[in-house]
């Protein structure tokens, strides 16, 4: 798999174009709708949240304000795609798939229904709202899934792309979205492919592997490392949790000889629980985790937070140390 060129300035840093992943998808949404007319929007009532107001505006016939109700937010986008249609249905995270779990299970996966389940506001960069509104086992709710695909993306183009995917897939898909805005590394020429990971740096000391807005920190962490310390890190963006690229991935294990996954998220569950459960079965590597260790969130500024659950790029480095350490 190619290494990724991401586009750099003049003084060879990152260019730092902020957007929301959820910025992405408002946009993604109304591409995908103007492609296919088969597709619909269905929200819990958070229509400006969730960035869904061009796309209401756009098609008012094919869009459905469901109020606070996300049980039935999730049956009836089951019972649109049964007749036919592509449903997008939206809420915050910690209540889609948190309250419509069930639905989802039932309704949608062991149908096999084509329905698509979007959980905006994600993780603990969702700042003051609090713990009660930051999602930080919806991976792991969906993951364990049949037939459900799970999509992370690491920026609000990469987003806009999931989206266009999604639209095509056939089958039951969550798709994870963030409110902070993010550095933009991706372009609309990045190749994206639902099921393979993007190497967005190559080293042979350690393979970082992230998700969601991390992987913009994983990066940092990585090109800080090298500066200091001379370690070099393969980075890989791991936007699909399931179907995992479990090639790309065991690859770089046997190429690093030790991992590191980044996730704004539970470790239980999430995506450091599938790259080990992987390796557990081909082949036994030192990993570690950086990601939410067995706590609730709590109200306080996006940055504070992931400062305050150790998920910054001085986490990062140290957990590649750690990792380099095992390795020897």
């Amino acid at each position: 798999m190619s290494k990724q060129n991401l586009k750099l300035n003049d003084s060879g840093k990152q260019k730092k174009l902020l957007a929301a992943t959820r910025d992405g998808f408002g946009q993604g949404l109304v591409e995908a709708a103007k492609l296919d007319e088969r597709i619909i929007g269905i929200c819990a009532d958070l229509t400006e949240s969730l960035k869904m107001t061009e796309f209401e505006q756009q098609f008012p016939k094919r869009f459905v304000r469901i109020g606070v109700s996300e049980q039935l937010l999730v049956a009836l986008g089951a019972g649109f795609a049964l007749a036919g249609k592509i449903p997008f249905v939206a809420s915050f995270a910690a209540f889609s798939p948190g309250r419509s779990w069930e639905q989802i299970r039932t309704n949608v996966c062991l149908n096999d229904v084509n329905l698509k389940v979007v959980g905006g506001h994600a993780g603990l960069s969702v700042g003051a709202d609090g713990a009660t509104h930051q999602a930080l086992e919806d991976i792991a709710l969906m993951r364990c899934l049949p037939k459900m695909t799970v999509v992370v993306p690491c920026d609000s183009e990469q987003a806009r792309r999931a989206t266009l995917a999604l639209a095509t897939l056939d089958g039951p898909a969550y798709l994870r979205l963030g409110r902070a805005k993010v550095p933009t590394l991706t372009s609309v020429d990045t190749p994206f492919e639902i099921g393979r990971v993007q190497i967005f740096r190559e080293g042979t000391d350690t393979a970082i592997i992230a998700c969601g807005l991390m992987t913009e920190r994983s990066l940092q962490a990585a090109e800080e490392l090298a500066a200091e310390d001379g370690i070099e890190c393969t980075v890989l963006n791991c936007h699909t949790i399931k179907p995992l690229d479990d090639e790309a991935i065991l690859m770089a294990a046997q190429k690093c000889g030790a991992l590191v996954t980044v996730e704004e998220h539970q470790i239980a569950g999430g995506l450091g629980s599938v790259v080990a459960e992987l390796l557990a079965q081909n082949t036994p590597t030192p990993i570690e985790f950086v990601g939410v260790h067995n706590r609730f969130g709590q109200s306080g500024e996006a940055d504070e937070l992931l400062s305050e659950y150790e998920l910054t790029v001085s986490d990062i480095k140290t957990a590649v140390r750690r990792a380099l350490h095992r390795k020897a």
